[in-house]
């Protein structure tokens, strides 16, 4: 019986993984499909995700982990979150503020300020303002997002348009330039405040 190979796929298997796909397609390939098996069920690079629950807010007090390591310092209080663009469409950086400031406004100058670096800060001018803080839950499923939810595919659309708006040296898979998270003056202060009244004094002999 003979066999149509151009009516044949190519397919191909064997630890396929995102550097070796992103090298293909450098390269120019003719494969119809990859069959992706270890590096989609196990993240290789961690395995394991570890998770941890940091109280902000305990009785409508502020609350904030203490820790010698500043990346493991919380962001103390109810916050909100903003993504701010430019006039090209494209997202300048995300901002946190207290959830009692008022949300920035398109065409006002902001100040976005590092949490734990003084000296990094940026005045942003946005074009536009998305926010990403919404209540899901709240002892029960909001309205807003009550089942029946929202299909996959639906989703998958809104997440590619989002990644869509990144710069392209945000979303390069070799040396990526991180896309930065700020605080408002306002929050900046009350972290500040908050960490240097909770942080023991220590007695020197």
């Amino acid at each position: 019986m003979g066999v149509a190979f151009r009516r044949l796929m190519i397919v191909a298997s064997n630890d396929i993984n995102e550097p070796t796909l992103l090298s293909l397609r450098q390269q120019g390939h003719e494969i119809d499909a990859f069959a992706v098996g270890t590096h989609l069920v196990t993240c290789q690079a961690q395995p394991a995700l570890g998770c941890v629950y940091k109280l902000v807010s305990c009785g409508g007090k502020p609350r904030i982990k203490i820790s010698q390591e500043v990346e493991k310092i919380t962001v103390p209080g109810l916050k909100h979150a903003y993504r701010l663009y430019n006039s090209a469409g494209c997202p300048v950086v995300d901002l946190l503020q207290s959830a009692d400031e008022p949300p920035p406004t398109p065409g006002t100058r902001i100040l976005c300020r590092h949490p734990f670096q003084e000296t990094k800060r940026a005045y942003v001018t946005p074009s536009s303002v998305q926010p990403l803080h919404t209540c899901v839950w709240d002892g029960d499923f909001t309205e807003e997002y009550a089942p029946p939810f929202l299909p996959l595919a639906t989703l998958r659309s809104f997440v590619m348009e989002q990644v869509v708006t990144l710069r392209e040296d945000h979303m390069r898979p070799i040396n990526p330039t991180p896309y930065k998270v700020s605080v408002s003056s306002e929050l900046y202060e009350k972290l500040h405040t908050i960490w240097l009244a909770e942080s023991p004094i220590p007695d020197i002999d």
